[in-house]
Order: structure tokens, then sequence, then C-alpha cells
């Protein structure tokens, strides 16, 4: 994959703290179109703060945000989402007590993409969970409903923390087959998370992010080979 790839999201330079804590302190995270690229760190080593920082959900003391070539500097997810930002959180995010079909449904109407809601939930194996609640969905079942919402909203840029966590192989594997087929569509995709070779094996490229840094990496085997990589991640995964 090129590494010239358009960079449809930047969090540049970034530090955070909390308190006397400083957890980033020169991060950056760039999500590039038609590529997957797996942001991998230890516990505790920022990730999901980074996400969230380029996400527009958490503020940053340094550094910039880009999206779509514009800068902000109190980037605010809303605006972000109006431009083509999908945020999947580790937290839930659909309606608990509404039929997932009607949230499906309302999305695709709402963003004129209603030829992708058949795909979608042929893709996800969603048709058996289309009149029930969320709130009654297994963790694996959730995560699939979940992407098969970000499916239809059609994202230029997708960041999905924690996607694969608590879902069995099966599950796993569908997801992989949509975060491929977004990426093949052009969308800039950015996935987090512990399950090392699940990750691996999904991305194009990889952000290490470690000692309130990140490391970018051209491809998994790229990254597999860096004897720092290995040494400050594989190592302990």
């Amino acid at each position: 994959m090129s590494g010239g790839s358009l960079a449809r999201l930047e969090a540049d330079s970034i530090g955070k703290a909390y308190g006397r804590t400083q957890v980033l302190r020169v991060a950056s995270l760039r999500a590039r179109a038609g590529l997957v690229t797996g942001l991998l760190g230890r516990n505790g080593a920022g990730k999901t703060t980074l996400l969230e920082i380029a996400a527009g959900c958490r503020s940053f003391d340094t550094g910039i945000v880009k999206f779509e070539g514009e800068a902000y500097l109190r980037p605010r997810l809303a605006v972000l989402a109006s431009r083509g930002l999908f945020y999947l959180p580790s937290r839930d995010i659909l309606s608990p007590g509404m039929p997932l079909y009607r949230q499906l449904n309302a999305v695709a109407r709402r963003f004129g993409t209603q030829a992708r809601l058949d795909s979608a939930i042929e893709i996800l194996n969603a048709a058996p969970l289309l009149n029930t609640a969320p709130s009654r969905f297994s963790g694996g079942e959730l995560r699939r409903a979940e992407f098969a919402l970000a499916m239809v909203r059609a994202p230029s840029c997708l960041l999905a923390d924690e996607p694969f966590r608590g879902v069995a192989p099966v599950d796993a594997e569908m997801l992989s087959v949509v975060l491929r087929q977004l990426a093949t569509e052009g969308c800039a995709v950015v996935i987090s998370g512990h399950e090392v070779e699940t990750i691996l094996g999904a991305c194009d490229r990889v952000t290490w992010c470690g000692n309130g840094t990140t490391y970018e990496y051209e491809s998994a085997d790229v990254a597999r080979a860096d004897e720092r990589f290995q040494a400050g991640y594989l190592s302990g995964a």
C-alpha cells in the first residue's frame, strides 16, 4: 500500500496531561484514505485518549487536528461527524430500547444510503437481530449491529476503539470483512485494541503508542521486524 495515500484525518504532535500525569507528549495519528491503520500500545499508553482527541471528543493541551484538510484547535465530534467521520467508541452507541432496523433505517434515510442497508445486513448476518432491541444483544451481536450502522452511514473516516474486544472469532472475521470493504471504498480506517494478531492481520499500517509518543510503520510486517516494537510492545502483549 502506498505511504502517500491521502491523510483524511491527522492528529499531529498531540500533548495531553491529566493533572501531573503526562499521558501524551508528542503523539500523532493519521487515518489514510483506502487504508486500515492499527493503533497498538499497552494499557495506559494513551490509545483511547489519542482516538478521542482525533474524534473531537476530548480536549488536548498541544498539537492540532486536521480533517479533510481543515485545521481544528478545538475539534468537536458533531462537526467532524457532519463531514463524514464515524467514531465507534468502546461504549455502546445504539439506542438500547429501539429495534435495530428502525435505527439502521433512520441513518439510511438521513444520509441517503438506503442502497447500503441490505448489504450491511447481509455481510454482518444482522437479519435475525433487526426486530430486537440492542439491550438484548450479546457482545458480538452488539458489535455487528454497530458495524452495520457504520456501513450504512458510509463514512469517509472510521475510528473504532477496541472493536474486537470480547467477540468470538466468527464475529471478528465479519468485522474484519467490513473494515476491508470500507477501506476499499476509500474510507480511512483506524482500529485499536489488544487483540494483536487479529489487528495486525486486518491492518495495512501500524501506529504504535508508547512513552507518550507514537511510531508509524508502513505495514504489519515492518512493525513485527522492528526490534524496538518487539521489545517495547510485542514481548508484553
